[in-house]
């Protein structure tokens, strides 16, 4: 005969003292558990008017009183005192010898949701990473996130500040180009997200923004963390809907995903409460039948005319941007061929090897003088996915080709000779054969300026050699750190680069070979490096090394993230450059002959704090304990932080 009710021990003997209350959870049941005048009672937990936890109440003349709105219960049987009849549900108990037991019947089945069907629906769409923070007002949508984890379909990192959830996203989605989601609460959850949102709309990464909401009864009304979240999000998110009882869960939740990843923005949807659990019968959404193919190739005028002008130019320089992030192999193909060297914009750095007989480093303020120098004496300029951005560079007066797949990116800021609409990858692939035949035909006037290069490079390493050893008594300077750096870093690895004085020597010292660069390019946002780096994790996990790169202002924005390293063992090594001060602020301060004022900052001790919260951690003072601690921290099979203690004005 099968059993419909099954004894649970619920309390040790003597466990509860008389006239007391207190919570026991079985499964997924509450239950306020009482103890009076030597009997024991067990209620469902959730008083019938709110909801309100009755285990946190009290017993107070003889009556279980609800600590939310001191509604009155027997605390034995739940009947409330006339002439109120709605108790909560009751359940038998029994005194043992070895404790308290109550008796209660089986758990209900699952029943599948539209948290379940929007949850599938964005697995299908590729979203298998989420970073986020549960709460109450979006338990129903965690819920279902949850049995994807069992199944194996998503991974959830519970962060500290929802703001790291959204630039981990938002660097997962700059790294991979593929969709990865963001979660909060209702109301200050939702809203600390805005700032990593805002990066990956300017950089136009791909991202999905999960937002829990009141219920729809209380929406409009004053209630508790009740904010128009469509209206917070008008801006910042390109497809932005509330989700309601009678919505198309699934197509609502396609179109989310198909619009952050083709027109590479932001998506949000907001959850209400009572929405999230709702039974749902419905069936998962995906992409089969949903986008097409992006490799688009230009039109012929335009190719024409830009093969062309290439082949008049004798020192045409080409220019990639972060657009061209996953064509780069086409536009290498194309540089060898005409012998033309290749600047990277600062967001692009690592883009091509700077050991490539023609890559030139990063040209505008983060650059390097080789990128500068080839800008001048260049009579034609060629940007393959390059923003135009007023930081990086590109001189106006030259003449220009513009290659992007982004007609509103083309002249974006001011006229270009040759517009090319286009995928990136496509476009140099075809540059590449008609520049082929022309210089067959002895119609090229390019000079092949490898050896140039070459030269150039020669000299600035021979000036950053005479800077590693600058010292003047106030910590390591940055050029020495960046050495240190490319000694110890894999050429494989993924960097994180924050904003402030730390990014701009590294734009300029560190030479890349084959790492992948991730900063927050157009937003510049402060704090970026350490929840970018965690996203970058989740996409490579440990097959290849992460490192961020961060002053003492970016890191303290986000510290509490080295806990979330540690909870998860995330392979990444930190890199704080600390000169106890906003050393960027103070720079432009001077330069623009105001005082220095409120630049300095009171940090603690950042490795000692890194090991408090479970991060293997080195300090470093000197010049010669630089080595010793990088090569030991990103040796380490686990989270760990080089503190370098550096001079804020030896940049």
């Amino acid at each position: 005969m099968l059993r419909t009710v099954t004894w649970h021990k619920i309390l040790d003997p003597d466990e509860l003292p008389e006239g007391r209350v207190t919570t026991v959870t079985i499964g997924t049941r509450s239950l306020a558990v009482t103890r009076f005048e030597g009997q024991f009672g067990a209620l469902d937990n959730r008083c019938p008017h709110q909801g309100g936890p009755l285990g946190e109440g009290s017993i107070e003349n003889g009556l279980l009183r609800c600590p939310w709105h001191g509604y009155d219960y027997s605390p034995l049987d739940g009947k409330p005192p006339p002439p109120f009849d709605d108790a909560p549900p009751c359940f038998t108990t029994e005194v043992r010898d070895d404790g308290v037991y109550v008796e209660l019947p089986p758990e209900p089945e699952p029943v599948r949701t539209a948290s379940d069907v929007m949850v599938e629906t964005m697995t299908a769409w590729g979203v298998n990473a989420v970073w986020g923070m549960v709460g109450h007002s979006n338990l129903g949508f965690a819920d279902a996130m949850r049995k994807a984890e069992s199944r194996g379909d998503l991974r959830f990192f519970g962060i500290r500040h929802e703001g790291a959830a959204a630039f981990a996203a938002s660097a997962y989605g700059k790294l991979t180009g593929e969709l990865a989601a963001c979660f909060a609460i209702a109301g200050p959850g939702s809203t600390n997200m805005l700032t990593g949102l805002y990066d990956a709309k300017v950089d136009q990464a791909p991202i999905l923004a999960l937002t829990g909401q009141v219920p729809s009864k209380s929406k409009g009304r004053g209630a508790f963390q009740d904010l128009d979240l469509v209206a917070a999000f008008a801006d910042v998110a390109r497809f932005n809907q509330a989700v309601h009882g009678n919505s198309n869960h699934a197509e609502l939740m396609t179109l989310a995903c198909k619009t952050a990843i083709v027109e590479r923005t932001v998506s949000h949807l907001t959850l209400p409460d009572e929405v999230q659990p709702m039974p749902s019968d419905a069936a998962a959404g995906g992409p089969a039948g949903r986008t097409g193919a992006r490799t688009i190739s230009p039109p012929t005028e335009a190719l024409a005319a830009a093969v062309d002008r290439i082949a008049q130019a004798e020192k045409p320089l080409i220019i990639v941007g972060a657009g061209a992030r996953k064509e780069m192999a086409e536009v290498v193909a194309l540089a060898e061929q005409i012998g033309a060297p290749v600047a990277t914009t600062f967001k692009a750095k690592g883009q091509i090897s700077d050991s490539h007989p023609l890559g030139c480093g990063v040209l505008g303020r983060s650059g390097t003088p080789i990128a500068s120098w080839f800008m001048n004496e260049s009579d034609l300029i060629v940007a393959f996915g390059v923003s135009f951005s007023n930081h990086t560079g590109v001189s106006d007066y030259k003449p220009i080709i513009q290659v992007d797949d982004d007609p509103m990116a083309l002249g974006r800021f001011h006229p270009v000779e040759i517009p090319v609409q286009g995928n990136v990858g496509v476009t140099a692939g075809l540059l590449s054969s008609a520049l082929a035949a022309s210089a067959a035909a002895g119609e090229q006037a390019c000079i092949d300026r490898t050896d140039e290069v070459a030269a150039r490079w020669s000299l600035w390493r021979d000036e950053k050699a005479s800077r590693r050893h600058d010292d003047k008594g106030a910590g390591v300077n940055a050029a020495a750190v960046f050495d240190a750096m490319e000694k110890h870093v894999p050429g494989d690895a993924v960097i994180a680069v924050d904003v402030g004085n730390n990014a701009y020597s590294f734009g300029r010292y560190f030479e890349v070979t084959g790492q992948d660069v991730l900063m927050s390019g157009y937003l510049g946002s402060i704090g970026f490096a350490l929840p970018a780096a965690m996203g970058a994790w989740a996409a490579v996990g440990d097959t290849r090394k992460v490192v961020s790169v961060s002053g003492d202002g970016g890191l303290g924005q986000y510290a509490m993230e080295l806990t979330t390293l540690a909870k998860y063992g995330m392979n990444i090594t930190h890199v704080l450059l600390n000169n106890n001060e906003l050393g960027k602020i103070s720079k432009e301060q001077r330069s623009a002959e105001f005082d220095v004022w409120q630049t300095s900052m009171h940090n603690p001790d950042f490795a000692a704090f890194a090991e408090l919260c479970g991060v293997t951690s080195f300090s470093v003072r000197t010049l010669q304990e630089l080595d010793g601690a990088l090569a030991a921290a990103i040796a380490h099979d686990g989270p760990s932080l080089v503190e370098v203690h550096t001079d804020a004005l030896l940049l």
